[in-house]
């Protein structure tokens, strides 16, 4: 059924979800990220870490996603906001609670906890809107 909205993929967890990753084949790529990348918001530090894994999705700009074992998440709060992508999964949020520097954090980062199969690799992972937090790749 390609090019059908009802296709379905398996998540991590084993859930079977709208998906169009049949349709896309290669569409997203992912790849580890050679030296430290660091994401602050007004000088308070949100995580450090030389484990990021750098996402290509299409002609988007990549996007790094951080362990978050290797993040401060006393300084996020999750929120009730989610998001559906066909490609990746549903979507969690958090909000950055360090606004020292006058940006809004609300929502700021997000999360797949239980991503398609294939994209196991960002499971336990978080992505940040860089308009709103720092994010530092040395």
């Amino acid at each position: 059924m390609s090019g059908s909205d009802t296709e379905t993929a398996r998540t991590v967890s084993g859930a079977m979800l709208p998906s169009k990753l049949a349709d896309h084949p290669g569409r997203i790529r992912l790849e580890p990220v050679a030296g430290e990348v660091t994401v602050t918001m007004g000088g308070v530090g949100i995580a450090r870490t030389t484990n990021a894994i750098r996402l290509h999705e299409g002609d988007y700009p990549s996007v790094l996603y951080v362990p978050r074992a290797d993040a401060d998440m006393s300084v996020l709060t999750a929120t009730d906001h989610s998001t559906y992508c066909p490609f990746k999964g549903a979507a969690s949020y958090f909000s950055v609670q360090a606004d020292s520097a006058g940006k809004d954090g609300t929502n700021a980062v997000w999360s797949y906890e239980d991503p398609f199969e294939e994209l196991a690799g960002i499971k336990d992972h978080l992505a940040f809107y860089t308009d709103r937090v720092d994010v530092r790749e040395d």
